[in-house]
């Protein structure tokens, strides 16, 4: 799942940073028995001038189709690296 996380990102946004980070460790006991939680830092030219909530939907966009098939929770830190 990070692998395709990571394709997908990569594809849509070429990112000058990218990090997906599997957290599920830190969920263990939860919903999904801590499976499918992700934590993404990444940093594009393609989110300059968008607001926060418009780069997380850009980033939950890109993701599409691995929501509730995978991936569980995400946790996103977007950034222009302006």
């Amino acid at each position: 799942m990070l692998e395709q996380i990571r394709e997908r990102l990569q594809a849509a946004f070429a990112p000058s940073e990218l990090e997906v980070l599997d957290e599920g460790h830190k969920h263990a006991g939860h919903a999904g028995e801590g499976k499918g939680h992700f934590h993404v830092r990444i940093v594009s030219a393609a989110f300059a001038g968008q607001t926060p909530l418009k780069r997380h939907r850009m980033v939950y966009a890109a993701v599409e189709g691995l929501m509730d098939n995978g991936i569980h929770a995400l946790s996103i830190d977007a950034r222009s690296g302006e």
